[in-house]
């Protein structure tokens, strides 16, 4: 195959203004060109696989843990793939000061309800569809083990013979100022939501905004699960102890809606907010990982390191969220 610079040349050259000597010479020059390319062979290593862990302890609530296996970056990444990485063969507990509390595998729908809720949320799935994810988790049904404010929680995997451990706290809630209903100018059908938060001054703090419709629809709450945007996760790096304002949309599109107003709140609506307060390194990890996910195939795109709060070269996050909730009824 011609190289482009050797086309570049025979192209520049090959006019008759060129003279003719130069012209017997540029077949060589081609020809030499050529000589001094080789096929490189790059050989990518192959890297253990580590444990892949998303686990979460909120107020009120059982922890769920979800284990997965690192895949080799060219396997196949279809479901089928996914779901053969659960692991199910591990040993995992949480410890809250004296007391220690093993987790038992469960299928989805062998939770109760609420953690059915919660992981849901986790694996972002309509409530229906966990049933056709053949996944387990590790979980509890003993109702002392349940998130408390101002509690830490470490949580300890053993698995093909290795320790992992990681702690997370359930943070002091941080309620939110005011909420209200803003209507569009355009069509007062629809509006956003106006928040406004009054930040402690205390520490850097960061956060996650969740919001769920419980507007009646056919008879059921058109929504089970909280639901959340790419931009759910924030800190008070600019705004720390300051008052606030910000709006928020709906995170999902409604497309019974009108063009431009599609994730809008409806005039009527009952809406749920969940304002959770979380730690910075829970924060750091979602928040890095909605930068790969933005670049991700980007060739201009620089690596995005995902930090982990889990020991021993394992990947993901053991998360604390304290939640305050509050009840917006949309009308002006």
């Amino acid at each position: 195959m011609r190289c482009f610079f050797c086309t570049y040349i025979v192209y520049r050259y090959s006019s008759d203004c060129v003279p003719l000597t130069m012209r017997y010479w540029l077949p060589f020059l081609c020809l030499f060109l050529c000589s001094c390319t080789k096929e490189v062979t790059i050989d990518i290593p192959v890297e253990e696989a580590k444990l892949v862990v998303d686990a979460r302890i909120e107020t009120n609530g059982a922890p769920i843990v979800l284990l997965m296996q690192s895949q080799y970056l060219y396997n196949p990444t279809d479901l089928a793939a996914y779901f053969s990485s659960n692991i199910t063969s591990a040993t995992v507990t949480v410890t809250s000061g004296n007391n220690t509390y093993p987790l038992t595998l469960f299928s989805p729908s062998e939770l109760p309800l609420e953690s059915q809720i919660t992981l849901a949320e986790m694996l972002n799935l309509e409530l229906n569809a966990l049933s056709f994810f053949p996944i387990k988790v590790y979980s509890t049904l003993d109702p002392i083990c349940k998130g408390e404010v101002g509690k830490s929680y470490t949580l300890g995997i053993t698995y093909d013979g290795d320790q992992y451990n990681s702690t997370t706290s359930i943070l002091a809630p941080v309620p939110l100022t005011s909420l209200s209903w803003i209507p569009d100018p355009e069509n007062a059908s629809f509006g956003l939501c106006l928040t406004v938060l009054t930040d402690p001054i205390s520490q850097i703090n960061a956060y996650r905004w969740e919001s769920k419709i419980i507007t009646s629809v056919n008879g059921q709450p058109k929504d089970y699960r909280f639901r959340h945007g790419g931009s759910s996760y924030f800190s008070d790096e600019f705004f720390n102890g300051l008052t606030i304002d910000f709006d928020t949309r709906y995170p999902e599109k409604d497309t019974t809606y009108p063009s431009g107003f599609k994730r809008h709140f409806k005039y009527g609506d009952s809406v749920v907010i969940r304002f959770s307060h979380i730690e910075m390194p829970v924060y750091s990890y979602f928040d890095k990982m909605k930068s790969q996910m933005e670049s991700n195939g980007s060739p201009f795109s620089s690596p995005v390191l995902i930090p982990s709060n889990i020991s021993n070269g394992a990947l993901g996050i053991w998360a604390g969220y304290s939640a305050w909730y509050d009840t917006l009824v949309c009308i002006p």
